[in-house]
């Protein structure tokens, strides 16, 4: 105890035995340190620097912090998403797409860095996605052919042009072809049902999609023989009207239509082309017997593209295959070879007490004016007819207008095709009910099997 309280008295003395403890000024006896030059010259005295000389600071000063700026807060970094595993598994599929969102794909490729069996899927996918492209679009622009053919025309005109009257016909059947080109062997069965008025009736026949293209071949036979080309048909039908030869065709086939009967048809659509190609603009004056009527070579052409183009649809539908109309002009001429056919269509329904006779008994004499109903076509291939109503020879006068039809370019074509009734066309109306309602049912009546 005494010896720690004698410690206690003099813990602030220095000891004698420390050199380094004398009590005042003490001379630094330790060598100077050595420098890369030699020795390190003396630091001048503190008295050397001026009062005003700013001091530099021996400890730095802090920083401001962001929020003292006022500058936006960075965003904070989203946490990594947690998935299990197999739902990283189901998200392979859309990864190879590069349908995942950001945060999906940082999981999926984290993933694919641990599990063999998952990025062994990932490569499969990844290279299965370039299979998918298919080698031509599907959903053409319809005019995009006839675009394609014109300017080329323009700047090398065919030795051998083809008839303005048979480009329709051209057309309509190259894009039937494209599309039989897209379907597979089980959509050659897929069924089809053809649809045609007869009389006030609405009529209908099942087949398939190979029995629609057997029943084009044997109609086009017809052309062909006025042509002098083979007939498809090899038994001639004892009537030679289009339902006779197509029910002929299917009838002595041994088997059910399949897609074979896609080259004869398409052999045939070329020959034609072909032909009155080297035929040249004359041979449009030569008749085509439909069995009950004929038409002009010209127009029995229009009526075959026209037929092309239905049919084209219902196959589309069956197979639920986008189809376009044709172009604005060559639906023009369709649509004006319906208008011209409707004052025959409309006598031969009031020759078969199917239409009224009118305000007289008796037909107008050929050449003069007569009753005259306005048929306004709007939208693609529009335009205006004045369609006689008393005789196929008399002549249409604007004087004599009683009614006006105003109808959808693509709406009468399907009505001229049995596919819309009468009843339910949308027609704007305005005049004699009566002479309305039997234009729109000989419209109607043009359509056949």
């Amino acid at each position: 105890m005494r010896g720690i309280e004698a410690h206690d008295g003099y813990e602030d003395q220095p000891d004698p035995e420390d050199h380094n403890s004398r009590v005042g000024p003490q001379k630094d006896t330790s060598p100077p340190e050595n420098g890369p030059s030699g020795p390190e010259p003396p630091e001048p005295p503190s008295s050397s620097r001026t009062p005003d000389e700013p001091q530099p600071p021996r400890i730095p000063m802090p920083r401001s912090s962001v929020e003292d700026t006022g500058l936006p807060l960075p965003e904070p970094a989203p946490a990594p998403l947690f998935l299990e595993h197999r739902v990283l598994k189901a998200l392979l599929g859309a990864w190879a797409l590069a349908a995942c969102s950001p945060e999906e794909t940082a999981a999926v490729e984290d993933h694919l860095g641990t599990c063999g069996a998952c990025a062994d899927e990932a490569l499969r996918l990844r290279d299965a996605v370039g299979l998918l492209h298919p080698p031509e679009s599907l959903d053409l622009d319809p005019t995009l052919r006839t675009r394609v053919l014109e300017s080329c025309l323009d700047r090398r005109p065919p030795r051998i042009p083809v008839p303005e009257w048979a480009t329709p016909y051209d057309a309509e059947t190259a894009r039937l072809d494209a599309l039989l080109q897209d379907i597979g062997d089980a959509e050659w069965h897929a069924p089809v049902r053809l649809r045609w008025f007869e009389g006030d009736e609405q009529t209908s026949r099942r087949t398939t999609v190979a029995g629609v293209i057997a029943h084009l071949l044997t109609v086009d036979g017809l052309v062909a023989l006025t042509l002098g080309l083979d007939d498809p048909l090899e038994a001639q039908a004892n009537i030679p009207t289009p339902e006779a030869r197509t029910e002929a065709f299917w009838t002595t086939s041994h088997f059910p239509p399949t897609r074979s009967v896609r080259g004869p048809w398409r052999e045939q659509a070329h020959n034609l082309v072909r032909t009155v190609a080297f035929a040249g603009g004359g041979s449009g004056r030569l008749p085509v017997s439909y069995g009950a009527f004929e038409l002009p070579l010209r127009d029995s052409m229009l009526d075959r593209a026209f037929e092309t183009w239905v049919h084209a649809g219902d196959i589309a539908e069956a197979v639920d295959y986008p189809y376009e109309p044709p172009s604005p002009r060559h639906l023009h001429a369709m649509i004006d070879l319906g208008a011209r056919m409707l004052p025959t269509a409309l006598a031969a329904r009031r020759q078969a007490g199917l239409a009224a006779p009118g305000q007289t008994r008796h037909l107008v004499p050929a050449g003069a004016p007569g009753r005259s109903l306005r048929l306004e076509i709007e939208g693609l291939g529009g335009g205006e007819w004045l369609i006689p109503l008393d005789s196929p020879g008399a002549l249409p006068s604007p004087d004599h207008e009683v009614a006006h039809i105003a109808l959808d370019g693509v709406e009468f074509c399907q009505l001229a095709a049995g596919h819309v009734p009468p009843e339910e066309a949308a027609a704007g109306q305005v005049g004699d009910r009566e002479a309305i309602r039997d234009v729109l049912f000989a419209a109607a009546s043009l359509s056949r099997m």
